[in-house]
Parts: C-alpha cells; sequence; structure tokens
C-alpha cells in the first residue's frame, strides 16, 4: 500500500512538472493571442532554417524543452514567411526572440546564442 502511494505521487508529481515546463510549437495567430489571452508567458523566436545564429539557439531552447525551471510557451516563427508579423513588431532580423506576458512584451534579443542571455530573456515573461 505505502509502495502504491508513493508511486502514485510520483506519477501526480512528473505530471505537473510537465505541465508549467517549457513548451515549444510552431506560431499561429491563434496561439499567440490565446497564450496572450490568457495572460501566460509565451516568446517568440524569429527563426530561419537558413541561419546557423538560429540553429544555436534552437539546440538551446531544445536543451530546455520539457524543463519545469523554464515555463512558458515558445512559439517558433518563420522569418521568411512572417512578413506582416515582423513589421508589427519591428523585427529586422531572423534570430530575434520576443517575450512576453499575456501582451506586454517583457523582453528582447536578437542575435545572441548566449544561454544566459536567452534564458533571462524568458524569465523576463514570468
Amino acid at each position: 500500500m505505502k509502495i502504491r502511494h508513493i508511486l502514485t505521487s510520483l506519477a501526480l508529481a512528473t505530471v505537473g512538472h510537465l505541465a508549467f515546463a517549457l513548451d515549444i510549437q510552431p506560431y499561429s495567430p491563434e496561439s499567440l493571442a490565446a497564450k496572450q489571452k490568457a495572460g501566460e508567458a509565451v516568446t517568440l523566436h524569429f527563426h530561419a532554417d537558413w541561419c546557423p545564429t538560429c540553429r544555436a539557439q534552437e539546440k538551446v531552447f531544445n536543451g530546455w524543452k520539457g524543463d519545469a525551471a523554464v515555463p512558458g510557451t515558445l512559439l517558433i516563427v518563420n522569418y521568411d514567411k512572417e512578413r506582416e508579423l515582423k513589421r508589427q513588431l519591428g523585427v529586422r532580423t531572423q534570430s530575434t526572440v520576443i517575450a512576453y506576458k499575456g501582451a506586454k512584451e517583457t523582453g528582447r534579443l536578437a542575435g545572441d546564442t548566449d544561454a544566459k542571455a536567452l534564458r533571462a530573456v524568458l524569465d523576463s515573461a514570468k
């Protein structure tokens, strides 16, 4: 009985841990709007497949995927296709990262692959 209780507690802790861990998804206007409306932490990563800086950032972000210490959602924006969004947000270069808490911008970084700098931007939306 005691072992069953411990296993149940561990299972619930794991589910709770994943529920609030960094979630990486493709960008869509609907997903951004839903996260902002809910007041959640959401970050946009303007990514281009041809960009070595973007790929380096992607490796850092993927290292945090599922990590409860890095909550929120990271939406991957196709830099080459989302021209109107880039214009609206004043994004002038690929590898730009913009964090929001709800609809309020809390941090922005461009061209940086340093894990501490990228983490600081994500943490700004907590």
